[in-house]
């Protein structure tokens, strides 16, 4: 049991940026990148704005990074894992 949750926790840390559309505070259309945790950094993130506006280059009109900690508990005693939080808002240039 604990090392099926290790596996899906390692899994979840480790992919890439997620993308949702959303719109800039200018009310173009943006997208907001999430690159969170351990195995993620900001490089994730300008990898996918780079993916998603291609040679246009892009405008970052947000940053955000906040230090979290994920604590839990089995049977077999507790774990936990620090992580940062990071999500960036960028639009592609015009």
């Amino acid at each position: 049991m604990y090392r099926s949750i290790l596996i899906t926790f390692l899994i979840v840390i480790s992919g890439c940026a997620t993308v949702k559309p959303s719109y800039g505070p200018d009310g173009r259309p943006a997208f907001t990148l999430n690159c969170s945790g351990t195995a993620r950094g900001w490089d994730k993130c300008y990898a996918a704005a780079g993916e998603l506006c291609k040679s246009q280059g892009y405008d970052i009109l947000d940053r955000t990074s906040e230090d979290s900690a994920v604590i839990g508990a089995n049977s077999q005693g507790g774990f936990g894992a620090k992580s940062n939080e990071r999500s960036m808002l960028v639009a592609c240039k015009k």
